[in-house]
């Protein structure tokens, strides 16, 4: 049973950057769709970035598309999001999540971590 675990939330100014990682145990490798979906207290669940750790193939939502960067590191079974460019907007609770296929959707996906906190002031 995959576990994850997500880590590098916090508090920054707009214009900062934040380094997010999810540490995945209970499998030798990385389930072959690594996503990283947001929720702000307002809104739904939205998938951010996400790779296909066989191919290293990744996907962005127009809105972080140019500022995240989603890239796994296979020898610590972690996926890692760096976020630069930092907005107030990109203020959520940010999820790791893992899968077989990469689907758009949160329900497309049945192993989650417990979320970190990203807070971005103006």
């Amino acid at each position: 049973q995959v576990q994850l675990m997500e880590s590098g939330g916090g508090s920054v100014q707009a214009g900062g950057s934040l380094r997010l990682s999810c540490a995945a145990s209970g499998s030798t490798r990385l389930t072959d769709c690594m996503a990283w979906f947001r929720q702000a207290p307002w809104g739904t669940r939205e998938r951010v970035a996400r790779i296909y750790t066989r191919t290293g193939n990744t996907n962005y939502a127009d809105s972080v598309k140019g500022r995240f960067t989603i890239s796994q590191d296979n020898a610590k079974n972690t996926v890692n999001l760096q976020m630069n460019s930092l907005k107030p907007e990109d203020t959520a609770m940010y999820y790791c999540a893992a899968g077989e296929v990469c689907y758009t959707t949160p329900e497309g996906f049945r192993t989650w971590g417990q979320g970190t906190q990203v807070t971005v002031s103006s």
